[in-house]
This record gives C-alpha cells, structure tokens and sequence, in this order.
C-alpha cells in the first residue's frame, strides 16, 4: 500500500496553482528521509503570472493608507496565533524541528514581529518640511519601492518569510515570495492564511529551485530583490540584479566569533554557548559555533563543552527533551559530515562528530579543539551542530582571530569587565555585538551584517525603511 503524497502548490493572484508545465519537486521530511509532498517547479511562465498579478495589485495597495494596512497585518498575527498548530506541523515537517521549541520559541517571535511592522506602518520617519530657498517649500515623500522579490531559506522558513513579506507589505509593497525547494509546506499555507486577509495579487508565493528563484530576480518588474542564503547565492542575486539596477537586500552567511575571557563563570557560560550553538541544529547565520576562549581556561573550557555536548539531545520532533532536529537535508549532511571529515591532523574531536541514527539526517553534538585560524573549518561556515573552540592569549589577538573572516554578521564577548566588553563591541566588525549573552533577537532592533555576510536590515525601523524609496517634493509659494 502507498501513501499518496501530499499536493502542495504556488499561490498566485488569490488562488492555488500548479506549474503551468506541470513540472514538480518532491519534498522530503529531514527527520525520515522519506518524501511526503510534491510541489511545483516553477518556470517563466508561472514567475510572469505572479509578477504581472503583484504589478496590478500594488496602485491599489500602494494608496491603501497606513492605518489600513496596520489593520490587515494585525490580522494576519491574529490569524497566524489561531492556525498555531498547523503552521507548527507543517514546520516541522519541513524541517524535522521540535515542536515544542516551534511552539515556544518560534512562532511567538513571528507573531510579534508581524504586529511589529503593523505599527511600524504608521512610524514612518520624517523631517520637517520648510523653505531651504526663498519662496520655495520643500518636502520628502517616503514611498513603497513596488514589486519586491523575496527568497526565504530552509533554516526558519516561517520566521524567515515574515522577516521578508512582514515589513515590504507594511510599507505598501506587493510581494512575490519564493520558499526553499526543500521547505515549501509551511510557506504555502501561510499564503492560505494571508490570501484569506490581502486583496489579490498583493501576496503571492512561488515553488521551485534555484532556477525559479533566478527568474524572479531577473524578471524586469520588480524594484526589489531580497534574499536570505548563502553567500555564493547573495552574489548571484547581486550580479542579475545589477543588470537593471534593482535594489538588492542581502541576508547572507555568518561565522560567529563567541570571545570568552577569563573571568567569566565557565559553567554558565559553557550552558548558554552551548545552546546557542546548537540550537536549530547551528543552522543559524549566528549560531556560536566559533569560540575563542583565553589560554588560562581554554582546557577546563574545553571539558565542559565536551560534556555539555554529550549531554545535548537531538531526536524526533515530538520527544521534548531535545533541542534540536536533523539537518535540513542530504546534502547539508554531506557538507557538515565533510568538515568533519576533512580535519588537519592537529584538530582533535572532543564530542561528537558523526551521523545519529540511519534514518534522515541528525547529526551529533560536536566539539573541535586544537584549530589554527586559517583551517577551513574556522574561515568556512558549517552551519551545523559544530562548535569549534581556539586559544587566544590577549585582547589583542582575539580581536585578530574573531575578525579574521569574510563574514562579519554577529559575536559575542563574554566577560564582567564592563570597560574590556565595551573596547571588544566597538572593535568587533560585526552588525551585532552580544554581551554575555549570544543568539536573542528582538524586533525594534536590526539585524543584519558587513562584509560577506550582505547588507541591508532586517527587522526594526532599519528594515521598514529598506522597503521604502525617498521622493524630494519642491513646490512653489507663488501659486
């Protein structure tokens, strides 16, 4: 007997559609291995049909005034709380994530980011009007930028797909949104939950790989491409953007430096580190995954890690002493597994290290001492459940170790000295600095990176306004 796999579909101009060729993608459950849905892949034609639909709605949507949208994305937050639980399991199908740790520590931050924007609509930041030439009255317009082409990620689809439509749709854009081909479920019915609230065309989504996303970017409507990926796929969309100049906003890679000095608590420290590392099984552009620790406690630190991740549990969604799930998919395995595999003789493994179980793709808690900076596993993001650890002897060098990467998204500093915390955050070149804390995020603060790691914001006041486009407004006194 065979289960029928489920039918998932792009929503384009308020109703659901397979690709017009008919062409599909199976869809796979990381936790097993095994397919569980199909779902479209998309080409020109279908990308032409969402970016005319999103054309056509943004006048109307555009004219809506703030107070209007605040009303529509207050509701899609209220909506979102009442299908809570549908949107948790299709999460964690999608990505074999917890469903408690869905349930409590994702989509709460969702919800409230949403209601985020939903004020922020009516925040729009604005300097006084007046004469800067005699006889003439100037004034500067904040408007929506247009179609915006957005593409989210496997590591938090939900929360990432709210980080994308959230602030374009509060700033009066239309918005055309493209899942990961290997976590489309949850993202294809929150455009269900959406459509029931916006007018048609102002939210569409589209399935598919990388050649779908590629369309999207390169199609001549919209004014905007956003993506959160890799830092090869940030290029990319860079590159085909600049072709006619669209706005690009670029979420890309991180490798966290977590600088741990010697006066701290070891233990407590170890026990947040080690959660905000492998949280999301370290499929976080933030994940503290790269720790440098002073000499004096590097060994002792070390041994404590080592235990802290042996006592780390990943498993299936529904077991809720776990923290973490499998790996997005087989080649994500592949690549962390490659790390590990491709370790200089002068690396050592302290925990860890290997696949869990034979069926999807978990992988173990992992622990790697003895690193040299210019190893690959240091200046590459694994973006796993890999924790590298490296000795530093003084301020000095672990600012060259932590800034010694091309990426430069966020980093902690761990210390009780307030004055070596505040010369560590105004040195670290990173778009966020963590005191004796590492991972929490809240919405009226931006996140975002330098270097490799892209550029624009997301969240806040900062990502309101990457959405929006300044118009100068000059008119005469005379009449």
């Amino acid at each position: 007997m065979t289960t029928e796999l489920r039918r998932l579909r792009n929503y384009i101009n308020g109703e659901f559609r397979d690709a017009a060729d008919g062409r599909t993608i199976e869809v796979v459950n990381p936790a097993t291995g095994e397919v569980y849905a199909t779902s479209p892949l998309s080409g020109q034609a279908d990308v032409d049909a969402a970016m005319e639909a999103a054309a056509a709605a943004f006048p109307a949507w555009r004219d809506t005034t703030p107070a209007e949208r605040q009303k529509v994305l207050l509701k899609i937050a209220d909506a979102f709380e009442e299908r809570a639980e549908d949107l948790i399991a299709a999460e964690s199908e999608n990505t074999g994530k917890p469903l408690e740790l869905t349930r409590t520590e994702e989509l709460p931050p969702m919800v409230d980011q949403i209601r985020f924007f939903a004020g922020a609509a009516r925040m729009l930041e604005g300097r006084s009007a007046g004469e800067y030439m005699e006889g003439l009255t100037s004034i500067v317009r904040r408007e929506p930028v247009g179609v915006c082409a957005q593409v989210a990620p496997w590591n938090y689809p939900m929360m990432m797909a709210v980080w994308k439509f959230a602030p374009a749709l509060a700033a009066g854009n239309t918005v055309v949104l493209k899942p990961s081909d290997t976590t489309p479920a949850s993202t294809t019915l929150m455009a269900e939950i959406i459509g029931a609230i916006v007018p048609k065309g102002v939210f569409n989504v589209i399935c598919g790989d990388r050649d779908s996303g590629r369309a999207m970017v390169e199609h001549p409507i919209p004014a905007m491409a956003s993506i959160t990926g890799s830092v090869r796929a940030g290029m990319q969309v860079a590159e085909s953007a600049a072709k006619d100049v669209k706005r690009v906003h670029l979420e890309l890679g991180g490798k966290a430096p977590v600088v741990v000095f010697e006066d701290v608590d070891i233990a407590k420290a170890v026990e947040d580190i080690a959660v905000a590392g492998y949280f999301n099984a370290g499929q976080d552009c933030t994940a503290a995954t790269r720790v440098l620790v002073h000499e004096s406690i590097h060994d002792e630190f070390v041994t404590a890690l080592a235990k802290a991740a042996a006592d780390t549990k990943t498993g299936a969604a529904d077991d809720e002493d776990v923290l973490y799930g499998p790996l997005n998919n087989a080649n994500q395995l592949k690549q962390v597994s490659g790390f590990i595999e491709r370790l200089p003789a002068h690396a050592k493994v302290e925990a860890g290290g290997h696949q869990v179980g034979d069926k999807g793709y978990f992988y173990a808690p992992t622990v790697v001492s003895g690193l040299k900076q210019d190893d690959e596993i240091i200046q590459n993001e694994v973006f796993g459940p890999v924790i590298t650890v490296q000795s530093f002897t003084d301020e000095a060098q672990a600012l060259e170790y932590a800034n010694g990467v091309e990426y430069a998204l966020a980093s902690s500093v761990w210390t009780k000295d307030h004055g070596r915390a505040m010369r560590m955050s105004k040195s670290l070149d990173f778009g966020c600095v963590w005191i004796n804390t590492h991972i929490p995020l809240v919405a009226e603060m931006p996140h975002g990176g330098f270097k490799k790691s892209g550029y624009g914001k997301d969240l806040s006041a900062y990502g309101f306004d990457d959405y929006t486009r300044i118009k100068h407004v000059m008119t005469s006194l005379d009449g």
